[in-house]
């Protein structure tokens, strides 16, 4: 499999997986200001002759297709490898906990952050409106936490993986995580998996 990522980019959530998943994978490095690949393919460098939408995550599979949405890609993944407990077992009330969470992140957070939070020309009464929801949502997972090591319990999942990727923008942004010290342990938790930590360092995140 090949996965198209920026550094940091909600594509390392799927970078994550894979890592944990113990699936082999090469990296093809995107550009998301000009849109453009680190290495030519086919003779051009243009990401959109790659994926029409120009965004991250794409993982191109083994027999040449090519799939994208972090939630759909995550959950391909889980199910690839089911020893691993990356995701509880279809149609269990755990897995649809799971794909709660998968949703929620991906509505709720990565969604409110991107693009909004992103942009210099966003109105500022916008950019409150979606720092005032961040803030509402990283108290409930804070709450969540409080007993739990990850979002289904004990076990890692790939919500996580997404978790930790989109949560970790805040501190791209400057947004404190200081009132929330349960989800700050969360964020050091998973990012001392040694998955996580082979994901950043391949992304040039983490040096050794």
């Amino acid at each position: 499999m090949k996965l198209y990522y920026s550094p940091a980019a909600c594509s390392m959530a799927v970078h994550i997986a894979l890592r944990e998943a113990g699936l082999p994978v090469t990296l093809a490095r995107v550009d998301l200001v000009h849109h453009t690949l680190a290495e030519p393919e086919n003779g051009t460098n243009d990401y959109y002759a790659i994926h029409p939408r120009g965004y991250v995550p794409l993982l191109q599979l083994d027999d040449g297709s090519r799939h994208s949405e972090a939630s759909a890609l995550l959950q391909f993944i889980a199910d690839q490898v089911p020893g691993r407990n990356l995701l509880p077992a279809p149609g269990t009330p755990a897995r649809l906990e799971a794909v709660g969470w998968l949703t929620l992140i991906s509505t709720e957070l990565h969604k409110v952050f991107s693009p909004w939070l992103w942009h210099k020309e966003t109105d500022a009464s916008t950019v409150a409106a979606c720092k005032q929801k961040l803030h509402k949502r990283f108290a409930e997972l804070d709450h969540h936490l409080a007993a739990r090591d990850y979002l289904l319990g004990s076990q890692f999942s790939v919500a996580d993986a997404y978790c930790f990727t989109i949560v970790g923008w805040a501190r791209l942004l400057h947004l404190s995580l200081g009132a929330y010290p349960k989800l700050q342990e969360y964020q050091s938790r998973v990012a001392a998996r040694p998955a996580v930590q082979a994901a950043m360092r391949a992304e040039g995140l983490v040096r050794d």
